[in-house]
C-alpha cells in the first residue's frame, strides 16, 4: 500500500504524528508540500519569512531523505487549487492514503473539506498541544477568557502530559532526487535564524536549562537575551509545542506547574499561543478581519496615513516606539513587550485601526503567526477576547524608563541618541537630530478615552 504525508506548517520529521502513523501503516511512502505564492502574497508574508520558509522546506527534504522518503514540492496559486492538485497527485502515484495534521482556521478547514469531497483518502491526525475542539467550559461553551482556559489546560497537561513521537525508522532504500524549494517573491536574508533540527533542539535545551528560570523576571527587558526566540520555528512547525513542553518539564520538573516560576511563566506563553488558536477556531470571524467584540466595529478611528507612515518607519518622536519599529524593519523580529507598546501607541495614541498594524506586522515579522498576531493586536486595541480595558493606555515614555532603564536597547537602534543618558534618552529635550513627537501622549490619551466613551454610551459591555 502506498501513502503520502502532506506537510503544512509542520516542517519537521521528529515528533510528527502524521508521519509516524503513515510510516507504521505503509512500506511505500512519499511526502508532498504545496507552495501557494498567491496565498502568501494575499497574507503579505514578509520577505524574511519567505526566505526562512524556503530554507525550512529544503531542510525538511534533507531530513526526509535520511529516512528514504521523497519530498515533492508542488506549486499552485492558492488554497483553492490544492484539492485538484492533490487529487491528480494521488492518481499519479496510486496512493491509498494521504496523512496530514488537522488544521483549524477557516481557509484550511474549507480546503480539507474540498479534498474530502473529491474522495481524496485524507487521514487527518491531531497535532496540537491543546486540541481546540476538545476543550470547553463545563456547560459546553467555548472559553472567552484566557485565565480559566489556561487553568483547564494546565490541569489537562498535568494529568496527561504530552509525549513526543520518535522519528520513523528509515524505509527500504530508494533512489531519491531532492528538488530545492523555488524562490517565491522578494526575500530578505534569514540565516541568523536556524532551521536544522540539531540547532533548534540545542537552542531549546539551552533556554530550558539556563534561561527559563529567569524568564519571569527578565522577559520584559528588550536589551536582555531572556526570551526563547523560538516563536519563528514554532510558527512553521520546525519544532512542536510538545517538544518545548517536554524539554521544559525535563529541565524544570514540577516548577512548570507554578505560574509564578520562570518555567511556569513560559508555559503560560505557550498556552497564550494555544488560546489564540482556540479563539480563531471557535470564533472564525476574527480570522476574517472582524473584531472579537463586534460592537467595537463602530469605533471612529482617525486613520491618519501620514502618522501611520511615521509609525511604520520609526519616526514618531517616542524613542521606545521608534527603536522597536526599526528593530522590526531591520531584523524581521520584535521583542514581545515592544510589540505591546507599539500596538498600544498605534491604536491608543494615534487612534489608527488595529487592522493596519496587524497587517504591517505580518508584512515584516519572521514569526508571523496569524492567530497570535491577531490576538495580540486585538488585545492592545481593546477589541478582542481578554482584551486590555479600553482605559489602559501605555505611556511610551514610562514604559521605556521601566523596561530599558539605562537606554541600552534604545542606543542599539537610535544612533542619533547614542550619546544621551537617562532620563534624557527616554524623552529627549534637545532634538536637533531626532524627530519631535508626532502626538502629545496626554492629549491623545484623552481623545482615545472620548472615542471609547462614545462607544460605551451605545453599549454597556465596555463597562
Amino acid at each position: 500500500m502506498r501513502a503520502a504525508v502532506w506537510f503544512r506548517n509542520d516542517l519537521r520529521t521528529l515528533d510528527h504524528p502524521a508521519l509516524n502513523t503513515a510510516a507504521s501503516n505503509h512500506q511505500q511512502l512519499r511526502a508532498v508540500y504545496f507552495l501557494c505564492p498567491k496565498q502568501l502574497d494575499e497574507h503579505v508574508i514578509a520577505p524574511i519569512r519567505r526566505h526562512y520558509l524556503r530554507r525550512a522546506v529544503d531542510e525538511l527534504g534533507e531530513q526526509l531523505r535520511k529516512i528514504a522518503v521523497p519530498l515533492d514540492i508542488i506549486v499552485v496559486p492558492d488554497f483553492a487549487q490544492v484539492p485538484d492538485a492533490l487529487y491528480k497527485y494521488c492518481s499519479e502515484h496510486q496512493l491509498d492514503a494521504v496523512y496530514a495534521h488537522r488544521e483549524h482556521l477557516p481557509n484550511e478547514l474549507q480546503r480539507d473539506r474540498a479534498c474530502r469531497q473529491k474522495q481524496i483518502p485524507l487521514q487527518l491526525i491531531d497535532d496540537e498541544l491543546i486540541n481546540p475542539a476538545q476543550i470547553s467550559k463545563d456547560n459546553g461553551e467555548p472559553y472567552k477568557v484566557f485565565t480559566p482556559f489556561s487553568r483547564r489546560c494546565r490541569d489537562a497537561l498535568l494529568h496527561n502530559p504530552p509525549h513526543c513521537k520518535p522519528r520513523p525508522k528509515p524505509l527500504p532504500k530508494a533512489a531519491l532526487t531532492i528538488t530545492p524549494c523555488p524562490v517565491f517573491g522578494e526575500e530578505q536574508d534569514s540565516t541568523d535564524w536556524p532551521v536544522t533540527e540539531k540547532e533548534l533542539l540545542s537552542h531549546l535545551r539551552e533556554f530550558c536549562s539556563r534561561r527559563a528560570s529567569r524568564y519571569r523576571d527578565e522577559r520584559d527587558f528588550p536589551a536582555l537575551h531572556s526570551t526563547s526566540r523560538l516563536s519563528a520555528p514554532l510558527s512553521l512547525g520546525l519544532i512542536s509545542a510538545r517538544q518545548c513542553l517536554s524539554r521544559l518539564q525535563l529541565e524544570a520538573g514540577e516548577a512548570i506547574h507554578d505560574p509564578k516560576s520562570g518555567p511556569g511563566c513560559w508555559l503560560n506563553e505557550l498556552l497564550w499561543r494555544e488560546f489564540y488558536r482556540y479563539v480563531a477556531y471557535h470564533f472564525p470571524s476574527v480570522a476574517k478581519g472582524k473584531a472579537f467584540q463586534a460592537h467595537t466595529e463602530a469605533l471612529q478611528w482617525r486613520n491618519n496615513e501620514t502618522e501611520f507612515a511615521a509609525w511604520c518607519e520609526g519616526r514618531t518622536g517616542y524613542p521606545i516606539v521608534d527603536a522597536a519599529m526599526r528593530q522590526l524593519n531591520q531584523t524581521g523580529w520584535m521583542h514581545n513587550r515592544l510589540r505591546m507598546i507599539c500596538a498600544s501607541f498605534l491604536c491608543k495614541d494615534l487612534q489608527i485601526d488595529w487592522r493596519w498594524g496587524e497587517r504591517y506586522f505580518l508584512s515584516r515579522l519572521i514569526d508571523a503567526d496569524f492567530c497570535s498576531n491577531n490576538g495580540g493586536w486585538q488585545w492592545a486595541a481593546s477589541t478582542g477576547t481578554d482584551a486590555a480595558p479600553y482605559f489602559r493606555i501605555f505611556n511610551p515614555t514610562s514604559q521605556s524608563q521601566r523596561f530599558d532603564p539605562d537606554g541600552a536597547f534604545l542606543r542599539q537602534y537610535l544612533p542619533e541618541l547614542a550619546d544621551r543618558n537617562p532620563p534624557d534618552i527616554h524623552s529627549p529635550k534637545e532634538r536637533t537630530d531626532y524627530t519631535p513627537p508626532i502626538v502629545d501622549h496626554q492629549l491623545a490619551r484623552n481623545a482615545t478615552l472620548t472615542m471609547f466613551d462614545a462607544l460605551k454610551c451605545n453599549d454597556n459591555s465596555l463597562s
